[in-house]
């Protein structure tokens, strides 16, 4: 569990905030807002799932908060309308690109970030928290060297950085509770234990990332985080909402190799369509998700390790499933929906 209670300070600071639309990302505006800091939220035009929120949506949404729109991808933007000559003391970033796709991911979860980072070194900034992922741990796909190398850009800054590599999310794991409320069946790759995770949810991850501001004991190092509980796999997910929902566990479970045999149909078609390439590129960002868990690799015996997966806050998963089972609703996965 966090620690930051005994070691944080009460300074109010001024946070510049990339992501802020996201749900990652408006936990954090919360929490920093709570903590009594100066926010400003630097976003899209229309942002949100689907361009769904509007400025007007995200003062209401972030009392408190200063938002100015513009467009992350232009540096010249972010300086003029996001920035805006400034002072600042802190620029956290919870972007992340929608899809994964490499080109997307290089533009977003590189590129933005390196330009926000230039721009908040020269207004000021002395500190810098990125929400980065577990599964750069083990990179095998384009859009896990995109954020190696933010990270990377991170830590040589010069500035206190915090490197946050959280778990699975809540909203990832909550993709097929409708489909088993219609009497379908909770699809699980192999027998459903090839992997495990420790999820996190929104708020906690939130108050983890607006924690790194002040607790000393978090600043420059990579912080890998999950959330409370032990780790659970597929299969305990999905018997765990069949109790929910008092019916009898129905599984199917789907073969590996079908995804590889996706796989190497799309990135054959690619050769000739760079649609088929995009999603050849999704259908291995699936795999990887099927077949990795999103847990600590123990350095001494190169296994993904719950025991050396930290956790912090309250919220566990199962308790989330349930309130979804119950009727809850569950936030809108936009380009993350699989199922």
């Amino acid at each position: 569990m966090s620690s930051a209670a005994d070691t944080r300070s009460t300074t109010s600071k001024r946070v510049f905030i990339l992501g802020a639309t996201g749900t990652i990302g408006q936990a954090t505006v919360n929490a920093l807002l709570r903590r009594g800091h100066d926010v400003v939220c630097f976003v899209r035009p229309r942002s949100g799932v689907r361009g769904a929120l509007s400025k007007r949506d995200l003062v209401e949404l972030f009392p408190g908060a200063t938002i100015r729109s513009g467009d992350v991808r232009d540096p010249v933007s972010l300086a003029n309308d996001g920035f805006m000559g400034e002072r600042f003391d802190v620029l956290v970033s919870c972007l992340a690109s929608r899809t994964g796709a490499p080109a997307d991911a290089w533009a977003i979860d590189y590129q933005a970030n390196l330009d926000a980072l230039q721009i908040a070194r020269q207004s000021g900034v002395r500190q810098a928290v990125l929400l980065s992922a577990i599964c750069v741990q083990k990179p095998l796909l384009g859009f896990q060297h995109a954020k190696l190398a933010a990270e990377k850009a991170y830590r040589e800054s010069g500035l206190i950085w915090s490197i946050v590599r959280p778990t699975a999310f809540f909203k990832s794991l909550s993709g097929q509770i409708e489909r088993v409320r219609q009497g379908k069946p909770y699809l699980v790759f192999g027998d459903g234990q090839l992997t495990a995770c420790k999820p996190i949810s929104d708020q906690d991850l939130g108050a983890y990332l607006a924690d790194c501001l002040d607790d000393v004991s978090l600043h420059d190092r990579v912080l890998p985080i999950g959330g409370p509980g032990p780790a659970i796999t597929p299969r305990a997910q999905a018997e765990h909402l069949f109790d929910c929902l008092g019916r009898p566990v129905k599984v199917r479970q789907v073969p590996v190799g079908l995804l590889d045999l996706i796989v190497k149909g799309l990135s054959l078609a690619g050769r000739v369509s760079p649609a088929a390439a995009r999603k050849a590129e999704l259908a291995r960002i699936g795999r990887y998700y099927a077949t990795e868990s999103m847990l600590v690799i123990n350095p001494d015996t190169g296994r993904y390790d719950p025991d050396s997966t930290p956790s912090s806050g309250s919220q566990t998963y199962l308790d989330y499933q349930a309130r979804l089972a119950k009727g809850e609703q569950a936030p809108d996965l936009g380009d993350h929906s699989v199922f």
